[in-house]
């Protein structure tokens, strides 16, 4: 292999390079920096735009979840007394609230006044409003119901 003499012109030159090199790399990467700051800048901007848009829509959208609940809540104890819709004696109906809205005891009413020997016959009733639908609990509830999964009991306590 054959050796070259280092002069003191290659070395100027090396350094002169390696120097240049450095000043390049160095203001690419600050160009880089400032590249990735302004971009991240501009992201983060749209994010805040984007977060006070969609802000105002959910805070929108649970008020109005806010309003249909408490509608619904008004229309389950007011049931009762909208005769067009209840076909019931009203004072045959015990509200319950949860896991259904009322328990009701057709006939009840007439029997405790002596007036009828009809049976009393017994409704689990839940009341929706707009679609609303009912709820699993509800649903499993309503089916027991329907399978005949229903029964008398009567607790007796002595003290």
């Amino acid at each position: 292999m054959q050796s070259y003499p280092i002069t003191g012109m290659a070395i100027e030159d090396t350094l002169i390079g390696l120097a240049i090199g450095l000043v390049v790399a160095a203001c690419v990467y600050l160009l880089m920096g400032m590249h990735l700051r302004h971009r991240i800048s501009i992201v983060t901007k749209e994010f805040e735009k984007t977060w006070a848009e969609q802000e105002s829509s959910v805070r929108r959208d649970a008020a109005d979840r806010s309003r249909y609940v408490l509608k619904g809540k008004i229309a389950e104890h007011m049931v009762p007394l909208l005769q067009d819709v209840f076909k019931y004696d009203p004072s045959d109906a015990r509200f319950i609230g949860a896991p259904i809205d009322y328990l009701i005891f057709d006939g009840y009413s007439a029997v405790k006044d002596d007036s009828s020997d009809e049976p009393i016959a017994v409704i689990l009733a839940d009341i929706k409003t707009g679609g609303a639908s009912l709820n699993r609990t509800e649903r499993k509830i309503k089916e027991a119901v329907e399978a005949g999964r229903v029964r008398w009991e009567t607790i007796q306590l002595d003290f």
